[in-house]
């Protein structure tokens, strides 16, 4: 009993791989199509390698006495992701990928979600290490200002019965929540253990933001369902439409305000 066991874990962890690579794959096959469009649909924004530094960007992600415009564009960055995430969820269509896994996880573990969402928050921000990537007061605020939001906006965000109307809604979060990606972002103040991971693989590997995010997402997704978490309609949106529409807005902004690092990447 205990070798058909192993046999079915091994065979259990080889499609796992393997719906990793064929996901992958896919994304950078998308990425050489988007190269080679050739039409006068301009999808250059989903090629962008690097964080504007505009108006609002701090010049030390770590000080302890950051420009007050930074704050106040990282807060409502910030409000934006949460009020993102908090209409994903009042949709019903299906939660974010990290709450995919955070849900399996807790089916795993017997914790809560909350504190399952904790534990996996502290082992990302441990993968920083390898990557380099540096933490500061938006790390924190991040996890803060987007758990209120997402607790004082419920009561108050329409919950469709329509399923057009829920697909609607879901979409709506996952644009609310690639703009406000792109806002707390470019304030440079430390981004999220998310966010964080993304930008420092994304440093690592060469790949534009918006494929580095989606491999991470639909990552997410895979290993979540694989535990036991739910995923819905919703939840396939947000993976694979939160990187073009976190690229799509930090474009968008570079576009409206002046590149003060002269096309080089803040730190």
């Amino acid at each position: 009993m205990s070798l058909n066991r192993r046999r079915r874990k091994i065979g259990f962890l080889l499609l796992f791989f393997q719906r990793i690579r064929n996901s992958c794959v896919l994304l950078l096959k998308l990425e050489k199509v988007l190269e080679t469009n050739k039409s006068g649909f301009n999808l250059q924004f989903l090629k962008i390698k690097s964080v504007p530094n505009l108006f609002w960007s701090s010049l030390n992600p770590l000080t302890l006495k950051p420009p007050l415009i930074s704050v106040v564009m990282l807060a409502i960055g910030l409000v934006l992701f949460g009020l993102g995430e908090a209409l994903l969820v009042a949709s019903g269509a299906g939660v974010s990928p990290w709450t995919v896994f955070a849900q399996g996880f807790s089916k795993v573990t017997n914790w809560s979600i909350g504190f399952s969402t904790f534990t996996i928050s502290f082992f990302v921000l441990l993968l920083w290490i390898p990557l380099r990537q540096k933490p500061g007061v938006g790390t924190m605020l991040n996890i803060i200002i987007i758990s209120l939001v997402l607790d004082l906006s419920a009561s108050y965000l329409p919950v469709f019965d329509k399923l057009a109307l829920q697909i609607a809604e879901a979409a709506l979060g996952v644009v609310i929540t690639g703009i406000g990606g792109g806002i707390y972002l470019i304030a440079n103040l430390g981004p999220g253990p998310r966010d964080g991971l993304m930008t420092g693989l994304q440093r690592k590997t060469g790949l534009p933001l918006a494929t580095v995010r989606s491999i991470i997402e639909v990552t997410v997704v895979i290993v979540g369902w694989s535990l036991g978490g739910v995923v819905g309609l919703g939840t396939l949106m947000f993976a694979f439409g939160i990187g073009p529409c976190v690229a799509a807005s930090m474009s968008f902004l570079k576009f409206c305000f002046p590149d003060r690092s002269n096309n080089q990447s803040i730190q």
